[in-house]
């Protein structure tokens, strides 16, 4: 036992003077090179005056510069004048967006109106978070890129090789393949051991085994989020309005056919107060046929939310904020779902240890189940090593509701948490195999831990361990699918000139995770719309059937 202890001892010198040593050599590189992220450089497109906007018209208005609206907006900035109206700040000159060794930092104290982070509550009492900044969730997750499986593209009925190009695309200018850790390597082992196979190597593919899927970071440690993705863009024809949240849409009735057709939108000043709007609005052309679109890219809380407050939605709710509707679309706020998922802390106790994204995915069960592990802040100088594990196909599904007419405020969600047996059932068997997971050899003897019986043993103590840890994975998605509040080409049924292209529009997470398929989406849909624009067949969906 005595020489183990020495060994165990060694061990951890040996691995916190290899930490210490990579951060010395990721300083000492950084002041060797120029990293326009970290430099506070803001584009020439970006602005924060509501003057620069208030009243002015536009081709497109994409409100949210998240993880699809900014690929979307530069794609198509290439033909037309875009705005683009983001309800948060610039990542820009931010370390803790663009610097790797602070990753988790942003979500430890969230504020309510300015912090890149919103956090909100689901009614289910599960905390979670949402981006509010340029760049979205992309500027505050763990950055790991993988692309949704063949079958989720053909079930969806996208073109495959546009989505092919649209990836492709993506992964040339902000994707990268990373260099393990050494967590990331034991990690790697440990899910090989508990049998998720075969493996993989490097893959942005979603494929079933274990692998190494892409990431955000780049060889120095810096973040690329989708907000990079705007400088591929035509800078003449884009406009980024930071700081500014959008409260409605603005409509106007065409008097033959009491159309709704949109005209514009109204916002308010993030940090302002809610009666003093400002508009912006859709150039008009002479040719109806060929005018464009406010497209929301808000997220799966944020595009459901402001077609409420537009009046679009189930008409006894919106009376219920005194909100005049404008169409009684009842698939608003429905299908919300979240992934389940649970996790376990493989060290004993907080330390001080540089934060670790995750880079190493096991997929299994016939991609039901996904596995990652990563190092994540409690607080600014202790971290915690959970490995962690989703459900990638829950049947419990929930609603969302407004909470207020402020449209800073988070929209009231209840995702319904393994309310389904088959869900709560999926989960006692990942807690299994994540048990095996930190079990493992590799792990055990990283750590210096003696090995340890599974944690649960009864079928009923794992119910109890799934209901009473169930966490979110940040999947969450639907509010308003397609087929429900949406057609195929992403069009809100029964309006004219409104989109929506981003999480919420989804009936599934793809993927691993979602961020590299959005990511595809906005780039996808942009260029579909350049070429609907080109063929001057724009025309208003038929309500759903």
């Amino acid at each position: 036992m005595e020489a183990g202890g020495t060994r165990m001892k060694l061990r951890h010198i040996i691995y916190r003077y290899v930490l210490f040593t990579a951060f010395l050599f990721l300083q000492l590189v950084r002041l060797s090179h120029s990293f326009p992220s970290t430099q506070g450089k803001n584009p020439p497109y970006l602005t924060s005056d509501v003057e620069d906007v208030s009243g002015k018209s536009f081709d497109y208005i994409v409100v949210g510069g998240g993880t699809a609206g900014c690929p979307l907006a530069a794609t198509l900035s290439e033909r037309f004048s875009v705005l683009v109206i983001e309800r948060g700040g610039s990542p820009y000159g931010n370390p803790m967006v663009s610097d790797k060794i602070y990753y988790g930092f942003p979500l430890l104290h969230p504020d309510e109106f300015s912090s890149v982070a919103q956090s909100f509550v689901s009614k289910d009492g599960v905390k979670n978070h949402r981006g509010r900044v340029l760049g979205g969730s992309s500027a505050i997750n763990g950055g790991i890129y993988s692309r949704a499986s063949y079958d989720f593209v053909k079930t969806v009925g996208w073109d495959e090789e546009l989505v092919k190009e649209a990836y492709e695309w993506v992964e040339s200018n902000i994707v990268f393949k990373p260099e393990l850790t050494i967590w990331q390597s034991v990690v790697e082992f440990g899910l090989l051991e508990a049998g998720i196979l075969p493996y993989n190597g490097f893959s942005m593919e979603h494929i079933e085994g274990t692998k190494i899927s892409g990431t955000l970071f780049d060889e120095y440690g810096i973040r690329h989020t989708s907000a990079d993705l705007l400088e591929t863009g035509n800078s003449e024809n884009i406009i980024v309005l930071l700081n500014a949240t959008v409260k409605s849409v603005i409509f106007h009735v065409n008097g033959k056919g009491n159309e709704s057709i949109v005209r514009g939108v109204r916002f308010i000043k993030s940090d302002g107060s809610t009666s003093q709007t400002y508009e912006a609005y859709l150039n008009q052309p002479e040719n109806s046929n060929s005018r464009g679109d406010v497209i929301l890219s808000a997220g799966a809380l944020g595009s459901p939310q402001i077609l409420l407050l537009s009046g679009i939605g189930p008409e006894k709710h919106l009376k219920n904020f005194g909100i005049p509707p404008v169409l009684n679309l009842k698939g608003v706020g429905k299908e919300m779902k979240d992934n389940p998922g649970i996790a376990l802390l493989v060290d004993t106790k907080p330390v001080h240890r540089f934060p670790d994204t995750p880079q190493v995915a096991g997929i299994t069960k016939n991609m039901k189940f996904i596995v990652e592990g990563g190092i994540i802040p409690i607080s600014f100088n202790e971290t915690r090593m959970p490995i962690a594990i989703k459900l990638a196909f829950p049947e419990s599904k929930g609603t969302l509701e407004l909470n207020s007419t402020d449209p800073r405020q988070n929209p009231a969600v209840e995702f319904h948490y393994l309310e389904k047996e088959n869900d709560l059932e999926e989960c006692t068997k990942m807690a299994q195999l994540l048990s095996k997971i930190a079990g493992s050899q590799s792990v055990v003897l990283f750590l210096g831990k003696e090995p340890q019986d599974n944690l649960m043993s009864s079928q009923d103590e794992l119910k109890n361990f799934c209901k009473k840890n169930v966490r979110t994975y940040y999947h969450y998605h639907g509010g308003s699918t397609v087929g429900s509040v949406v057609d195929d080409d992403y069009k809100v049924y029964g309006i004219k000139g409104l989109r929506v292209i981003d999480g919420s529009t989804f009936l599934e997470s793809p993927g691993t995770n979602p961020m590299a398929t959005l990511l595809m989406l906005g780039r996808y849909q942009g260029i579909k719309i350049v070429r609907e624009r080109e063929n001057t067949t724009v025309s208003c969906s038929p309500p759903p059937p």
